[in-house]
């Protein structure tokens, strides 16, 4: 999923866990779905800005040519912007795009 494009919340919204968990029917499992989900959202937005931030990386050891770079900064201010991975991950998890299997219930199921 492109977390550009997400209509995600940019700010903390307060929801009902017992219809959050409506497709596991336990909350801690939904829990660790989202997180797991959100970690890794939060890998693939560092390893972008890494990207985009390495381009204007000096190699220079001289202390006297520190200077701000604009570009560096509006690509800085708006990853800051961006909705939290937890937010992004949450609403991908209501919305039914996230899969997720686990494996223990599997087993139950085969026996």
């Amino acid at each position: 999923m492109d977390y550009r494009k997400t209509n995600a919340p940019t700010t903390t919204v307060n929801r009902d866990m017992m219809e959050l968990c409506g497709d596991t029917g336990n909350v801690y499992e939904t829990v660790a779905i989202i997180g797991k989900r959100s970690n890794q959202i939060s890998v693939e937005i560092k390893s972008d800005l890494s990207k985009k931030l390495a381009e204007f990386a000096s190699y220079n050891d001289n202390l006297e040519e520190v200077f701000e770079n604009r570009e560096q900064i509006e690509i800085s201010r708006y990853y800051e912007k961006l909705p939290k991975p937890t937010l992004i991950a949450t609403q991908e998890y209501e919305e039914g795009k996230i899969y997720y299997r686990n494996p223990a219930k599997e087993k139950e199921k085969l026996q």
